[in-house]
């Protein structure tokens, strides 16, 4: 597995050959494939993350065969939010707590060139998702 920095950067480099927000907003949407599901009995409101419009849910967990490192599922009602969780999974899941909190929200926001792409309510939903997964992992540290 990549480290946490290429991947943003891998991400960013996809985004950057995306010449408007439409085209990226599509590929946020396309990201939603990769998602591994979650069991209704997962979509609890102890799951459920907070300041975000759609209702999404995260799961997160520690694999016997890596218990140092944190496993994040997620999905939502929405394509796009279910596409921005495979984009945070991909960065976030399967990294120890230290690497997870070691990355500034906004500084993954600004990277990726979602700005001018997503709309203000987007990007505070965005940025719920990414606070309970750094939350998770203060919690796991």
């Amino acid at each position: 597995m990549a480290g946490i920095d290429q991947t943003i950067n891998d991400l960013a480099d996809d985004f950057a050959l995306l010449p408007d927000w439409e085209e990226r907003i599509s590929h946020v949407i396309e990201l939603a494939r990769s998602l591994e599901p979650i069991s209704d009995a997962e979509r609890t409101e102890e799951n459920r993350v907070r300041g975000c419009i759609s209702r999404v849910w995260l799961v997160s967990e520690r694999r016997t065969d890596a218990p140092d490192k944190l496993y994040f599922r997620g999905d939502s009602d929405a394509h796009l939010v279910r596409g921005e969780i495979a984009m945070l999974l991909r960065i976030f899941s399967g990294r120890t707590p230290q690497e997870i909190l070691s990355i500034d929200p906004k500084a993954v926001f600004e990277r990726l060139g979602l700005k001018e792409a997503l709309t203000a309510q987007r990007s505070n939903g965005l940025f719920s998702m990414m606070n309970r997964i750094q939350q998770e992992a203060r919690d796991a540290a």
